[in-house]
């Protein structure tokens, strides 16, 4: 039953994640909730809930680290080919030493660079987006163990 219904439940998680995210973008003017990275970030946090990298600190952390970063970059130095490549370079530096590590955060500095996001990108964004990913994440993690107990 596992093999099929684990799989399930972190599907059904991933696309409660991204809908509400989805949702919210469509609904709350002037706030964009969604980025691709995102979407690799939902299979690590429903798939892999007890990762080190799924943990809130590095999903959270991961994400803002990285976009900082990245905003950085397009507001104090510029955005080039070289640039994109130190930005993207210094967000796993970055993660690596804060203990922070999420790989689909190391999209970010991309992302926002090739976009020229503000500094309102970070919270409106990244913040928001982060946080329901791992409050959802952790909803799902407390269903599972509550149906596993059920079943033995």
């Amino acid at each position: 039953m596992n093999k099929l219904f684990l799989p399930l439940l972190a599907g059904i998680g991933a696309s409660l994640a991204i809908g509400l995210l989805s949702y919210m973008d469509q609904n709350l003017s002037d706030v964009a909730l969604l980025m691709a990275p995102f979407g690799a970030t939902v299979v690590i946090v429903f798939g892999l809930p007890d990762s080190p990298l799924a943990q809130a600190k590095n999903v959270i952390f991961g994400h803002l680290i990285t976009a900082f970063i990245g905003i950085f970059f397009v507001q104090f130095i510029g955005v080039s080919q070289f640039y994109l490549a130190i930005a993207t370079g210094l967000g796993v530096s970055a993660m690596l030493l804060t203990k922070t590590t999420h790989p689909p955060a190391g999209a970010n500095s991309i992302l926002i660079m090739l976009s020229a996001q503000s500094w309102s990108f970070l919270v409106t964004l990244v913040l928001i987006g982060a946080v329901v990913i791992v409050l959802l994440g952790k909803l799902m993690k407390t269903a599972k163990i509550k149906l596993k107990s059920q079943s033995i």
